[in-house]
């Protein structure tokens, strides 16, 4: 491998880590900080490139198909927290695990009645359709490192919302002691609700932006969300951090890995798991 086709392959596995790490947040803070196991977190994804897809066709406009989507999808997440998942907080996490299972097939079912089964294409917006020129036969496409940098501002400002704002700072304490930071006069049900919405937030942008490169087509939240699981499990979960730096190692391992590796790619990533959890079992950082 030359070096311009291993910077692409570099370049390619950053975009894809990045983008998982923003589904993977969003699921690491809503189990981490609630305690809920949502198995229909890849359906927000779906959601949000579902949206894209829609609303760029009615309003013209990729950036406010995605600022409507953003919107849209935040109150979906908020409605369905006080509908049902406020009520799980205190459960089993096998009733989490049921619940969350079946609104999989409740939000397929409700993307077939009202977009239909087919597979749809979303194009690339037209300031970002270049490709920057690396050699002669090879270039690299505006719209993926468009995709990278909205990832790496949304992390930022992730970081910055829980590590130096007062909203932060009672987000962190009730994920290390709910009853203690509602006995100090907390209201850890509209923390839940930020926590959810933000959650929900992160995934429906994440599929916002990837539907002009990977289309919109149903079922397609369930392939991303055994790879968020994975990434939450090595980053350890709860941890921001770890889901970051565990994403950009799992987007590192999958595209290398079928570049150089074809005939074992499916199961390097889990590999990589297994020897993390050999050794740090509480994965790379704990909350």
């Amino acid at each position: 491998m030359d070096f311009v086709n291993f910077l692409i392959q570099l370049l390619n596995s950053v975009q894809y880590g990045l983008l998982l790490f923003m589904l993977a947040a969003g699921l690491t803070l809503i189990f981490g900080i609630m305690g809920v196991v949502n198995l229909a977190h890849g359906s927000f994804y779906m959601l949000g490139a579902y949206l894209a897809w829609s609303l760029a066709a009615q309003l013209g406009s990729f950036t406010l198909a995605i600022i409507v989507g953003t919107a849209l999808s935040v109150a979906f997440g908020l409605l369905i927290e006080r509908l049902l998942f406020r009520h799980f907080y205190h459960r089993d996490h096998l009733d989490q695990v049921l619940l969350t299972f079946g609104l999989i097939y409740v939000f397929e079912e409700l993307r077939s009645m009202i977009w239909g089964d087919d597979v749809h294409g979303l194009p690339v917006p037209e300031l970002l359709a270049a490709s920057i020129p690396l050699t002669e036969n090879l270039s690299y496409p505006v719209y993926r490192l468009f995709m990278s940098g909205v990832c790496l501002v949304l992390a930022l400002g992730l970081y910055l919302l829980i590590s130096k704002t007062r909203l932060g700072m009672k987000i962190r304490a009730g994920a290390f002691n709910r009853e203690m930071t509602e006995s100090l006069g907390v209201n850890i049900k509209l923390i839940h609700s930020v926590v959810f919405a933000l959650g929900i937030g992160l995934a429906s942008i994440a599929g916002m932006i990837a539907a002009p490169v990977s289309s919109v087509y149903p079922n397609m939240g369930s392939q991303v969300l055994i790879m968020c699981f994975v990434v939450v499990v090595i980053g350890g979960i709860g941890s921001v951090r770890g889901a970051l730096i565990a994403a950009l190692l799992v987007g590192l391992v999958d595209t290398f890995g079928k570049v150089l590796l074809p005939q074992a790619s499916g199961m390097l990533v889990y590999v990589l798991m297994a020897a993390v959890l050999l050794y740090k079992p509480e994965g790379l950082f704990k909350q």
